[in-house]
């Protein structure tokens, strides 16, 4: 099954440019997954045609308003749109604290319930688990307690091999048999070993979800591989002091982080106001790590 993401908002905190705040939707297995969730986020949601239906997942990397401040209208939204099925949003215990005061008093008549999902974004730890896929957290380094997303997707199963199927004129008994692991028994009595009708499964997919933090090189191991990271590269290499102070990321650094990662393609996001042009920002990035796309709002990726 393919991974997608569509950017809805590319910006940092302040508006810039037509640029909107950071929010993204990962789809994968009939499932819709939102990422952060920046004031906007739901005119975004309809601009792009995201299927909120199958929207049942929220995940919150920190508490700064350019990722966080559009949650109660989206919830308010999707209440006035008689929405009954609930809504789960993973984040630290504080935003329960600041929102569900919120809900109780704009959002009394929901036909819903909004369930926190609360985990501690200092530990890299699982937080969510369904038949496909697995999501963990990233602790990161910001100015608040704040932490990434690593999507897993679960290994699958060997396939098998249909030439082989066809050579031995394999029934549908004899077929579970091998799917479940069993040797396949030939009517003259011959034993053919399972192994000679699997083909290796498809790779399980990943994506990695890094948002504002300074470069650290101790998320390498958690990432390792992905087949797909974005990370925030909010200045560039000639901001350096100003990114160390604010604690956020070089494009140079993104894609360093990348490059020891091993990662397979790099999105760089959450723009400064100060850049009106980007393609600056996706230089310094390609010089180190070649593979790199801006993660600019409305576009998609798939793999």
């Amino acid at each position: 099954m393919d991974f997608k993401l569509k950017i809805l908002g590319c910006g940092s905190a302040i508006p810039a440019f037509g640029r909107y705040s950071s929010a993204q939707v990962l789809s994968t297995h009939g499932k819709n997954f939102l990422i952060d969730c920046a004031d906007a986020t739901q005119f975004r949601l309809k601009a792009l045609k995201v299927n909120t239906s199958r929207l049942q997942h929220i995940f919150i990397s920190h508490l700064h308003g350019d990722h966080c401040f559009g949650l109660i209208s989206v919830i308010s939204t999707f209440s006035l749109a008689h929405r009954n099925s609930d809504l789960y949003i993973h984040a630290q215990p504080d935003l329960q604290k600041i929102l569900q005061p919120q809900i109780d008093y704009f959002c009394r008549d929901m036909e819903f319930k909004v369930v926190f999902e609360n985990f501690d974004p200092l530990k890299n730890a699982r937080i969510y688990e369904d038949r496909s896929l697995t999501v963990e957290t990233i602790p990161l380094s910001h100015g608040v307690p704040c932490c990434g997303f690593m999507f897993r997707e679960k290994e699958k199963a060997p396939h098998l091999d249909k030439s082989k199927l066809e050579f031995y004129n394999v029934g549908v008994e004899q077929m579970k048999t091998l799917k479940e692991g069993g040797d396949l028994r030939c009517p003259d009595g011959t034993i053919i070993p399972n192994g000679e009708f699997m083909r290796p499964p498809t790779p399980a997919k990943s994506f990695a979800y890094c948002a504002d933090t300074m470069y650290r090189e101790s998320i390498c191991p958690i990432i390792q591989g992905a087949d797909c990271l974005f990370h925030e590269a909010t200045f560039s290499e000639n901001q350096r002091d100003r990114a160390r102070a604010t604690k956020h990321s070089t494009a140079k650094d993104a894609a360093l982080i990348a490059k020891k990662a091993g990662v397979k393609k790099l999105l760089i996001g959450h723009f400064s106001a100060r850049y009106e042009f980007l393609e600056p920002l996706l230089e310094e990035a390609r010089s180190i790590f070649p593979d790199t796309c801006l993660a600019t709002d409305g576009k998609s990726f798939e793999w």
